[in-house]
């Protein structure tokens, strides 16, 4: 009886599985769920990490970032003890062989699936960076425990991989609308940072997650991300203008600190007898920062509401700029754990202060209000791509559709100066460093699967290299084969010849074979990726090349023609997924 029983739940569950890969609003259904359970994960976070900032710095319903002064420095010990608790993650995490795998990476690489242990890593890591002060947002947090619960929940429902796609995507976004209240920037976040594409079909699922995330912030009570803007504006196209400069220099801005983290961590590494104790070390430098302004502590929230509504000097800004683009380098680059988002919304607040007071000594008259928003949008849209998402989120912040134009205009100016001048999201940008191939979160696992082992043939000719001309002939005869696979002595490719030239009648009867052998030093490798294959035949210039194994033995061939049609058919395949249309 209990075996029929458990023969009867399987078989439930294999036919709800089926349901939900046939059925467009079942999907739906289940993108609600993750946004619900994204919603609810995100204000967890946020909770426990505010709440380590509480027992730490003893502050009250305040910001950490907002506080006007640390008055007992002994609480910056924070810092250090932080980075000291980093250590012994590290330390139990020792026998892990790589890197966890980030909501981008896994839509770009691996079809959306997220192993649960990475999403508990980078949360539990992030929560401790943040909560200690480093320089830090928790949206890494966020979006990581958003889209990887959608994994883990896709996975159960064995989703095909686009749906796996849309939902890691609509988690993940649903996850960052919910920590601002603005569920609509969520669902461009998940579209523009996470998916990396729009497609009609995920439209719906990815409202629905975001929708349902919001929906538990505002349950809980939370107040949403609101900013004050000025209700009685002419802009006019001077304005759009003016504007067009700060996206541009917001966007130098973002360039610059993007290369500032990278070059900062790159130094960091070479310096191995430091390399256990980095996050202890990056929490005793962030200290003298920090007794500076405590604006430099955490991702900066509190501060930029102060600073909109103190309207502090020239100066004092141009002091926390400076102080808080090295306290970000300094953090992600000495092994705290945490994301740019949060803190580039601050640091472009205070671009578009800094531009609103130098455009006032110049006798341009800006509102500081307008300017630290739209600078808020275009320095993000430079550190974490997706325009539209920032406008979004400016829009449900403020309820000002008034300055939406110029905020989008900035916006994009700054999204394609970067694009052209250095090509990367920081996101993208750091997987770039690591050796990773991804520019965009858009799906290329496929590429990675299509390898030389999987695509090659078997059923080659082979020949020993050191046969004579006419042995060669008497052993392939004209029109058996194009061309033949020499071997050396010890049965290890030695290079291809053809029979063309093998039958040229002015070669010598009793000539070796090998002579005549080309592409001797141009082999692929089982596990060559469709990209390196092409690459490889436009740079031997050959329309065939043999798959060699780690030993120098022959097992298979690859010709340039079936290479680029399967390439092509895996495009093809892609795009009818991308419309639904599969």
């Amino acid at each position: 009886m209990r075996r029929m029983g458990l023969h009867t739940l399987k078989g439930l569950a294999i036919r709800q599985r089926q349901r939900l890969r046939s059925s467009e609003m079942a999907f739906i259904v289940l993108a609600l769920i993750a946004g619900l359970v994204a919603g609810a994960l995100t204000n967890l976070q946020g909770f426990i990490a505010h709440g380590i900032q509480r027992i730490f710095y003893g502050i009250g319903t305040n910001r950490l970032s907002a506080l006007g002064e640390i008055h007992n420095h002994w609480r910056l010990l924070a810092l250090p003890l932080g980075g000291l608790a980093l250590v012994g993650m590290a330390h139990l995490l020792r026998h892990r062989r790589r890197a966890p795998i980030d909501v981008v990476e896994a839509n770009a690489l691996h079809s959306g699936r997220i192993p649960f242990t990475d999403n508990l890593v980078i949360s539990a890591q992030t929560i401790v960076s943040n909560g200690a002060g480093a320089s830090v947002g928790l949206e890494a947090a966020y979006a990581q425990m958003g889209g990887g619960m959608a994994s883990v929940i896709g996975h159960w429902f064995k989703l095909r991989r686009t749906d796996m796609r849309t939902l890691v995507g609509a988690g993940a976004g649903a996850a960052v609308g919910a920590a601002f209240g603005a569920p609509l920037a969520g669902a461009f976040y998940a579209f523009e940072i996470v998916i990396g594409t729009y497609t009609p079909a995920a439209i719906a699922p990815v409202v629905a997650a975001a929708l349902g995330a919001a929906f538990v912030t505002r349950a809980l009570g939370v107040e949403p991300y609101l900013i004050a803007s000025s209700a009685d504006r002419v802009l006019t196209t001077g304005d759009y203008f003016i504007y067009t400069i700060l996206g541009l220099a917001c966007a130098l801005v973002g360039i610059v600190l993007m290369r500032l983290v990278t070059f900062t961590d790159q130094q960091v590494q070479k310096v191995e007898r430091i390399a256990k104790w980095k996050p202890v070390i990056g929490g005793v430098l962030l200290m003298p920062l920090a007794i500076m302004t405590p604006q430099t502590l955490s991702a900066g929230h509190g501060a930029m509401h102060l600073n909109l509504a103190m309207q502090p000097p020239l100066q004092f800004l141009v002091m926390v700029l400076v102080l808080k683009v090295l306290a970000s380098a300094i953090s992600l680059s000495f092994g705290f754990r945490g994301g740019l988002f949060f803190a580039s919304l601050f640091l472009g607040s205070l671009v578009g202060l800094i531009f609103a007071a130098l455009a006032g000594m110049a006798g341009i008259a800006l509102d500081i209000n307008d300017a630290a928003l739209v600078g808020m949008s275009a320095l993000a849209v430079s550190v974490v791509g997706g325009p539209m998402t920032l406008a979004m989120l400016m829009l449900e912040t403020t309820h000002d559709f008034a300055l939406m134009g110029v905020v989008l205009t900035a916006s994009l100016v700054s999204s394609a100066f970067t694009r052209e001048t250095f090509g990367y999201s920081f996101s993208t940008w750091r997987l770039h460093i690591r050796g990773s191939i991804i520019r965009s979160p858009r799906d290329i696992g496929w590429m990675l699967a299509l390898t030389a082992g999987r695509i090659m043939r078997k059923d080659w000719t082979s020949a020993p290299a050191h046969l004579s001309v006419a042995d060669f002939r008497a052993r392939v005869p004209l029109g058996s084969t194009s061309k033949a696979i020499l071997l050396d002595d010890e049965g290890h490719y030695a290079g291809i010849v053809t029979t063309a030239a093998a039958y040229n009648p002015q070669l010598a009867p009793d000539a070796p074979v090998g002579t005549l052998a080309t592409l001797e030093g141009n082999t692929l490798s089982p596990v060559t990726d469709i990209r390196a294959m092409l690459k490889a035949f436009d740079l031997a210039v050959a329309d065939e090349l043999a798959v060699v194994d780690g030993v120098g033995n022959v097992v298979g061939v690859v010709t340039e023609r079936h290479a680029r049609r399967r390439y092509f058919e895996e495009i093809e395949a892609s795009q009818r997924e991308l419309y639904g249309e599969n």
